[in-house]
Protein backbone atom coordinates (compact mmCIF):
# COMPACT_ATOMS: atom_id res chain seq x y z
CA UNK A 1 0.00 0.00 0.00
CA UNK A 2 2.90 2.37 0.77
CA UNK A 3 4.38 1.76 -2.67
CA UNK A 4 1.00 2.50 -4.26
CA UNK A 5 0.71 5.76 -2.29
CA UNK A 6 4.20 6.82 -3.34
CA UNK A 7 3.35 6.01 -6.95
CA UNK A 8 0.20 8.12 -6.68
CA UNK A 9 2.17 11.03 -5.22
CA UNK A 10 4.75 10.76 -7.99
CA UNK A 11 2.01 10.81 -10.61
CA UNK A 12 0.50 13.89 -9.01
CA UNK A 13 3.88 15.65 -8.97
CA UNK A 14 4.40 14.72 -12.62
CA UNK A 15 1.00 16.20 -13.48
CA UNK A 16 1.89 19.46 -11.73
CA UNK A 17 5.25 19.67 -13.53
CA UNK A 18 3.56 18.88 -16.83
CA UNK A 19 1.04 21.67 -16.33
CA UNK A 20 3.83 24.10 -15.48
CA UNK A 21 5.73 23.07 -18.61
CA UNK A 22 2.68 23.58 -20.80
CA UNK A 23 1.96 26.91 -19.13
CA UNK A 24 5.51 28.15 -19.73
CA UNK A 25 5.27 27.08 -23.36
CA UNK A 26 1.98 28.97 -23.67
CA UNK A 27 3.34 32.10 -21.99
CA UNK A 28 6.46 32.08 -24.18
CA UNK A 29 4.40 32.07 -27.35
CA UNK A 30 2.14 34.84 -26.11
CA UNK A 31 5.17 36.93 -25.20
CA UNK A 32 6.66 36.45 -28.66
CA UNK A 33 3.65 37.56 -30.62
CA UNK A 34 1.77 39.82 -28.26
CA UNK A 35 -1.34 37.84 -29.19
CA UNK A 36 -3.43 35.53 -27.08
CA UNK A 37 -2.99 31.90 -28.14
CA UNK A 38 -4.12 28.53 -26.85
CA UNK A 39 -1.48 25.89 -26.26
CA UNK A 40 -2.51 22.52 -27.60
CA UNK A 41 -1.96 20.05 -24.78
CA UNK A 42 0.81 17.53 -25.36
CA UNK A 43 0.78 15.21 -22.37
CA UNK A 44 3.69 12.96 -23.35
CA UNK A 45 5.59 14.38 -26.35
CA UNK A 46 8.62 16.45 -25.32
CA UNK A 47 9.94 17.77 -28.63
CA UNK A 48 6.92 19.58 -30.05
CA UNK A 49 4.88 22.58 -28.93
CA UNK A 50 1.79 23.88 -30.76
CA UNK A 51 -0.09 27.12 -30.08
CA UNK A 52 -3.35 27.92 -31.88
CA UNK A 53 -4.15 31.51 -32.80
CA UNK A 54 -7.04 32.95 -34.76
CA UNK A 55 -6.48 31.80 -38.35
CA UNK A 56 -3.21 29.89 -37.86
CA UNK A 57 -1.24 27.60 -35.58
CA UNK A 58 2.41 27.98 -34.61
CA UNK A 59 4.35 24.73 -34.27
CA UNK A 60 7.83 24.59 -32.77
CA UNK A 61 9.92 21.42 -33.03
CA UNK A 62 12.76 21.16 -30.54
CA UNK A 63 16.05 19.83 -31.86
CA UNK A 64 16.37 16.38 -30.23
CA UNK A 65 20.12 16.27 -30.98
CA UNK A 66 20.92 19.70 -29.58
CA UNK A 67 18.96 20.49 -26.46
CA UNK A 68 17.82 24.05 -26.11
CA UNK A 69 17.75 24.74 -29.85
CA UNK A 70 14.94 24.64 -32.38
CA UNK A 71 14.80 22.14 -35.22
CA UNK A 72 12.04 23.89 -37.15
CA UNK A 73 9.21 26.38 -36.74
CA UNK A 74 6.02 26.19 -38.77
CA UNK A 75 2.99 28.39 -39.26
CA UNK A 76 -0.03 26.35 -40.32
CA UNK A 77 -2.31 28.81 -42.10
CA UNK A 78 -5.93 27.90 -42.64
CA UNK A 79 -6.72 28.07 -46.34
CA UNK A 80 -8.76 31.17 -47.04
CA UNK A 81 -7.72 32.83 -43.78
CA UNK A 82 -7.08 36.56 -43.94
CA UNK A 83 -5.41 36.70 -40.52
CA UNK A 84 -1.83 38.00 -40.96
CA UNK A 85 1.13 36.58 -39.08
CA UNK A 86 2.63 39.30 -36.86
CA UNK A 87 5.42 41.17 -38.63
CA UNK A 88 8.82 39.59 -38.10
CA UNK A 89 7.39 36.43 -36.53
CA UNK A 90 7.67 34.23 -39.60
CA UNK A 91 11.33 34.97 -40.30
CA UNK A 92 13.16 31.65 -40.63
CA UNK A 93 9.91 29.71 -40.29
CA UNK A 94 8.04 27.63 -42.86
CA UNK A 95 4.50 28.62 -43.78
CA UNK A 96 2.15 25.81 -44.79
CA UNK A 97 -1.44 26.16 -45.95
CA UNK A 98 -3.66 23.51 -44.39
CA UNK A 99 -5.32 21.16 -44.83
CA UNK A 100 -2.83 19.48 -47.16
CA UNK A 101 -4.48 18.08 -50.29
CA UNK A 102 -1.61 16.70 -52.40
CA UNK A 103 1.38 15.89 -50.22
CA UNK A 104 4.51 13.76 -50.65
CA UNK A 105 5.12 11.29 -47.83
CA UNK A 106 8.50 9.59 -47.73
CA UNK A 107 7.81 6.76 -45.27
CA UNK A 108 5.21 4.04 -44.87
CA UNK A 109 5.06 4.80 -41.15
CA UNK A 110 3.60 8.24 -41.73
CA UNK A 111 1.53 7.04 -44.66
CA UNK A 112 -0.23 4.60 -42.34
CA UNK A 113 -1.20 7.16 -39.69
CA UNK A 114 -2.38 9.60 -42.38
CA UNK A 115 -4.58 6.85 -43.79
CA UNK A 116 -5.89 5.93 -40.34
CA UNK A 117 -6.89 9.56 -39.83
CA UNK A 118 -8.84 9.36 -43.09
CA UNK A 119 -6.61 11.47 -45.34
CA UNK A 120 -4.77 8.99 -47.58
CA UNK A 121 -6.40 10.55 -50.65
CA UNK A 122 -4.25 13.62 -49.94
CA UNK A 123 -1.04 11.66 -50.62
CA UNK A 124 0.20 12.14 -54.19
CA UNK A 125 3.77 10.79 -53.96
CA UNK A 126 5.85 8.45 -51.81
CA UNK A 127 9.43 7.18 -51.70
CA UNK A 128 10.35 3.49 -51.90
CA UNK A 129 6.86 2.12 -52.41
CA UNK A 130 8.24 -1.38 -51.81
CA UNK A 131 8.36 -0.59 -48.09
CA UNK A 132 4.73 0.54 -47.92
CA UNK A 133 2.23 -1.99 -46.60
CA UNK A 134 -0.89 0.16 -46.27
CA UNK A 135 -3.62 -1.29 -48.45
CA UNK A 136 -5.21 2.03 -49.47
CA UNK A 137 -1.89 3.60 -50.44
CA UNK A 138 -0.86 0.54 -52.48
CA UNK A 139 -4.22 0.52 -54.27
CA UNK A 140 -3.84 4.21 -55.14
CA UNK A 141 -0.29 3.59 -56.38
CA UNK A 142 -1.35 0.74 -58.67
CA UNK A 143 -4.21 2.90 -59.93
CA UNK A 144 -1.72 5.62 -60.92
CA UNK A 145 -2.92 8.09 -58.29
CA UNK A 146 0.32 8.04 -56.30
CA UNK A 147 3.81 8.40 -57.78
CA UNK A 148 6.91 6.60 -56.54
CA UNK A 149 9.81 9.05 -56.20
CA UNK A 150 12.35 6.29 -55.62
CA UNK A 151 15.14 6.45 -53.03
CA UNK A 152 14.25 8.76 -50.14
CA UNK A 153 17.86 9.97 -49.94
CA UNK A 154 17.84 10.95 -53.62
CA UNK A 155 14.24 11.26 -54.83
CA UNK A 156 13.32 11.94 -58.45
CA UNK A 157 13.42 15.74 -58.40
CA UNK A 158 11.90 16.22 -61.86
CA UNK A 159 8.93 14.09 -60.95
CA UNK A 160 8.64 15.85 -57.60
CA UNK A 161 8.58 19.26 -59.28
CA UNK A 162 5.97 18.06 -61.79
CA UNK A 163 3.71 16.93 -58.98
CA UNK A 164 4.58 20.00 -56.86
CA UNK A 165 3.06 18.74 -53.60
CA UNK A 166 1.87 21.23 -51.03
CA UNK A 167 4.31 19.72 -48.49
CA UNK A 168 6.87 16.94 -48.11
CA UNK A 169 6.81 14.81 -44.96
CA UNK A 170 10.16 13.18 -44.16
CA UNK A 171 12.19 11.96 -41.19
CA UNK A 172 15.23 14.08 -40.28
CA UNK A 173 18.51 12.58 -39.15
CA UNK A 174 21.37 13.96 -37.08
CA UNK A 175 24.15 15.43 -39.22
CA UNK A 176 22.29 14.50 -42.40
CA UNK A 177 23.77 17.49 -44.24
CA UNK A 178 20.36 18.64 -45.45
CA UNK A 179 17.99 17.31 -48.08
CA UNK A 180 19.93 18.00 -51.27
CA UNK A 181 18.06 19.22 -54.34
CA UNK A 182 14.73 19.00 -52.52
CA UNK A 183 15.71 22.15 -50.65
CA UNK A 184 16.10 24.04 -53.93
CA UNK A 185 12.39 23.73 -54.61
CA UNK A 186 9.85 25.96 -52.90
CA UNK A 187 8.01 22.97 -51.45
CA UNK A 188 7.62 23.12 -47.64
CA UNK A 189 9.49 20.34 -45.81
CA UNK A 190 7.88 18.89 -42.69
CA UNK A 191 10.50 17.28 -40.46
CA UNK A 192 8.83 14.32 -38.76
CA UNK A 193 11.14 13.86 -35.78
CA UNK A 194 8.64 11.83 -33.76
CA UNK A 195 10.96 8.83 -33.65
CA UNK A 196 13.31 10.78 -31.36
CA UNK A 197 10.77 10.88 -28.54
CA UNK A 198 11.84 8.72 -25.60
CA UNK A 199 8.43 7.36 -24.59
CA UNK A 200 6.01 5.24 -26.64
CA UNK A 201 3.08 7.57 -25.97
CA UNK A 202 5.29 10.60 -26.63
CA UNK A 203 5.95 9.41 -30.16
CA UNK A 204 2.35 8.42 -30.73
CA UNK A 205 1.13 11.85 -29.64
CA UNK A 206 2.71 13.41 -32.73
CA UNK A 207 -0.38 12.20 -34.57
CA UNK A 208 -1.99 15.42 -33.28
CA UNK A 209 0.45 17.39 -35.42
CA UNK A 210 -0.28 15.27 -38.48
CA UNK A 211 -3.99 15.62 -37.81
CA UNK A 212 -3.65 19.40 -37.95
CA UNK A 213 -1.70 19.20 -41.21
CA UNK A 214 -4.47 17.23 -42.89
CA UNK A 215 -7.52 18.85 -41.33
CA UNK A 216 -8.10 15.83 -39.10
CA UNK A 217 -7.36 17.35 -35.69
CA UNK A 218 -10.50 16.00 -34.03
CA UNK A 219 -9.90 12.52 -35.40
CA UNK A 220 -6.29 12.57 -34.19
CA UNK A 221 -7.27 13.79 -30.72
CA UNK A 222 -9.90 11.08 -30.42
CA UNK A 223 -7.58 8.33 -31.65
CA UNK A 224 -4.73 9.32 -29.38
CA UNK A 225 -7.03 9.56 -26.37
CA UNK A 226 -8.05 5.94 -26.94
CA UNK A 227 -4.46 4.78 -27.55
CA UNK A 228 -3.26 6.44 -24.33
CA UNK A 229 -6.18 5.08 -22.30
CA UNK A 230 -5.58 1.51 -23.51
CA UNK A 231 -1.82 1.76 -22.96
CA UNK A 232 -2.14 3.16 -19.44
CA UNK A 233 -4.75 0.58 -18.49
CA UNK A 234 -2.41 -2.24 -19.51
CA UNK A 235 0.52 -0.57 -17.74
CA UNK A 236 -1.49 -0.22 -14.54
CA UNK A 237 -2.55 -3.86 -14.71
CA UNK A 238 1.09 -4.93 -14.86
CA UNK A 239 2.09 -2.63 -11.99
CA UNK A 240 -0.71 -3.97 -9.82
CA UNK A 241 0.29 -7.54 -10.57
CA UNK A 242 3.98 -6.87 -9.95
CA UNK A 243 3.10 -5.29 -6.63
CA UNK A 244 1.76 -8.67 -5.55
CA UNK A 245 4.41 -10.99 -6.99
CA UNK A 246 7.37 -8.72 -7.88
CA UNK A 247 8.08 -11.14 -10.73
CA UNK A 248 10.08 -9.50 -13.54
CA UNK A 249 11.58 -11.85 -16.12
CA UNK A 250 14.97 -10.85 -17.48
CA UNK A 251 14.58 -9.84 -21.12
CA UNK A 252 16.84 -9.58 -24.17
CA UNK A 253 15.94 -8.77 -27.76
CA UNK A 254 17.02 -8.80 -31.41
CA UNK A 255 19.83 -10.55 -33.28
CA UNK A 256 23.43 -10.21 -34.42
CA UNK A 257 23.85 -8.27 -37.68
CA UNK A 258 27.21 -8.80 -39.28
CA UNK A 259 29.69 -8.41 -36.44
CA UNK A 260 27.38 -6.29 -34.26
CA UNK A 261 24.45 -7.01 -31.97
CA UNK A 262 22.16 -3.99 -32.05
CA UNK A 263 19.93 -3.58 -29.01
CA UNK A 264 17.75 -0.66 -27.88
CA UNK A 265 19.02 1.72 -25.21
CA UNK A 266 17.37 1.78 -21.83
CA UNK A 267 15.67 5.13 -22.58
CA UNK A 268 14.45 4.14 -26.03
CA UNK A 269 10.78 3.57 -26.78
CA UNK A 270 11.50 -0.19 -26.89
CA UNK A 271 13.26 -0.01 -23.54
CA UNK A 272 10.30 1.84 -22.05
CA UNK A 273 7.85 -0.67 -23.55
CA UNK A 274 9.72 -3.57 -21.95
CA UNK A 275 9.66 -1.83 -18.57
CA UNK A 276 5.96 -0.97 -18.85
CA UNK A 277 5.25 -4.60 -19.73
CA UNK A 278 6.91 -5.74 -16.53
CA UNK A 279 10.17 -6.97 -18.02
CA UNK A 280 13.63 -6.57 -16.53
CA UNK A 281 15.52 -5.43 -19.63
CA UNK A 282 19.18 -6.46 -19.63
CA UNK A 283 20.35 -3.00 -20.72
CA UNK A 284 17.80 -0.95 -18.78
CA UNK A 285 20.56 1.07 -17.07
CA UNK A 286 21.97 2.36 -20.35
CA UNK A 287 20.72 5.92 -20.79
CA UNK A 288 20.76 6.00 -24.59
CA UNK A 289 17.45 6.65 -26.37
CA UNK A 290 18.62 5.06 -29.63
CA UNK A 291 20.24 1.75 -30.50
CA UNK A 292 23.39 0.36 -28.90
CA UNK A 293 25.93 -1.21 -31.26
CA UNK A 294 27.63 -3.88 -29.16
CA UNK A 295 29.94 -6.81 -29.73
CA UNK A 296 28.00 -10.10 -29.79
CA UNK A 297 30.15 -11.46 -26.97
CA UNK A 298 29.25 -8.47 -24.80
CA UNK A 299 25.52 -9.00 -25.27
CA UNK A 300 25.85 -12.74 -24.75
CA UNK A 301 27.75 -12.28 -21.51
CA UNK A 302 25.02 -10.01 -20.15
CA UNK A 303 22.02 -11.92 -21.49
CA UNK A 304 22.88 -15.61 -21.47
CA UNK A 305 20.65 -16.11 -18.42
CA UNK A 306 17.73 -14.01 -19.79
CA UNK A 307 14.32 -15.64 -19.29
CA UNK A 308 12.64 -14.25 -22.42
CA UNK A 309 14.10 -13.38 -25.80
CA UNK A 310 12.12 -11.69 -28.56
CA UNK A 311 13.52 -10.87 -31.97
CA UNK A 312 12.65 -9.65 -35.46
CA UNK A 313 13.78 -11.26 -38.68
CA UNK A 314 13.03 -11.49 -42.40
CA UNK A 315 12.70 -15.03 -43.67
CA UNK A 316 10.31 -14.91 -46.63
CA UNK A 317 6.97 -16.35 -45.50
CA UNK A 318 8.48 -19.20 -43.45
CA UNK A 319 8.61 -18.68 -39.70
CA UNK A 320 11.95 -19.26 -38.01
CA UNK A 321 12.66 -22.45 -36.06
CA UNK A 322 15.06 -23.10 -33.20
CA UNK A 323 17.21 -25.15 -35.55
CA UNK A 324 17.52 -22.22 -37.97
CA UNK A 325 18.29 -19.80 -35.16
CA UNK A 326 21.05 -22.04 -33.83
CA UNK A 327 22.75 -22.08 -37.24
CA UNK A 328 23.08 -18.30 -37.28
CA UNK A 329 25.47 -18.08 -34.31
CA UNK A 330 27.02 -20.59 -31.89
CA UNK A 331 26.13 -18.18 -29.07
CA UNK A 332 22.38 -18.49 -29.51
CA UNK A 333 21.96 -22.13 -28.48
CA UNK A 334 23.83 -21.45 -25.24
CA UNK A 335 21.28 -18.93 -24.01
CA UNK A 336 18.81 -19.85 -21.29
CA UNK A 337 15.81 -18.55 -23.24
CA UNK A 338 16.81 -20.78 -26.16
CA UNK A 339 17.25 -23.87 -23.98
CA UNK A 340 13.93 -23.33 -22.20
CA UNK A 341 12.09 -22.48 -25.46
CA UNK A 342 11.17 -18.93 -24.48
CA UNK A 343 12.13 -17.28 -27.77
CA UNK A 344 9.56 -15.30 -29.76
CA UNK A 345 10.01 -14.09 -33.33
CA UNK A 346 8.38 -11.44 -35.52
CA UNK A 347 8.63 -12.24 -39.23
CA UNK A 348 8.88 -8.88 -40.95
CA UNK A 349 8.23 -10.55 -44.31
CA UNK A 350 4.50 -10.36 -43.64
CA UNK A 351 3.99 -8.73 -40.22
CA UNK A 352 3.45 -4.95 -40.44
CA UNK A 353 5.45 -4.28 -37.31
CA UNK A 354 7.11 -0.95 -38.04
CA UNK A 355 4.03 0.69 -39.53
CA UNK A 356 2.03 -0.03 -36.36
CA UNK A 357 4.59 0.56 -33.64
CA UNK A 358 4.88 4.39 -33.62
CA UNK A 359 1.19 5.21 -33.26
CA UNK A 360 -0.18 2.07 -31.61
CA UNK A 361 2.24 1.24 -28.80
CA UNK A 362 -0.66 -0.27 -26.86
CA UNK A 363 -0.77 -3.16 -29.32
CA UNK A 364 2.91 -3.90 -28.85
CA UNK A 365 2.63 -3.53 -25.09
CA UNK A 366 -0.06 -6.20 -25.11
CA UNK A 367 2.20 -8.59 -27.02
CA UNK A 368 5.03 -8.01 -24.56
CA UNK A 369 2.80 -8.57 -21.54
CA UNK A 370 1.64 -11.85 -23.06
CA UNK A 371 5.27 -12.93 -23.58
CA UNK A 372 6.50 -11.83 -20.14
CA UNK A 373 3.41 -12.58 -18.04
CA UNK A 374 1.18 -15.10 -19.89
CA UNK A 375 -1.11 -15.46 -16.87
CA UNK A 376 -2.18 -11.81 -17.09
CA UNK A 377 -3.61 -12.18 -20.60
CA UNK A 378 -4.40 -15.90 -20.89
CA UNK A 379 -6.92 -15.52 -23.74
CA UNK A 380 -4.91 -13.04 -25.82
CA UNK A 381 -3.37 -14.25 -29.08
CA UNK A 382 -0.05 -12.65 -29.99
CA UNK A 383 -0.41 -10.16 -32.86
CA UNK A 384 3.19 -9.59 -33.94
CA UNK A 385 5.29 -12.33 -32.38
CA UNK A 386 5.10 -16.12 -32.40
CA UNK A 387 6.94 -18.74 -30.36
CA UNK A 388 9.71 -20.15 -32.53
CA UNK A 389 8.96 -23.51 -34.08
Amino acid sequence: MKNYQLSTINCQLFSVLLCLTLLSCHQAKVAESGLEGDTITMSYAENICMVRYDGYTKVILDNPWKKGSTLHTYYLISKGSSTPIPEGESEGATIIEVPLTHSAVYSGVHGSIIDELGASESIRAVCEIEYFTNEHILQAYHAGKIANLGNSLAPDIEQLIDIHPDAILLSPFENSGGYGLVETTDIPIVECADYMETSPLGRAEWMKFYGMLYGKAEEADSLFKQVAADYNELKTMVKTSKGKSNDSPRVICDLITGSTWYVPGGNSTSGRLIADAGGDYIFRTRSESGSLALAPETVFEESQDADVWFLKYTNNLTDMSYQELAKESPLYAQMKAFKERKVYGCNLSYVHFYNDLPYHPERHLKDMIRMFHPDLLPDYQLKYYKPLK
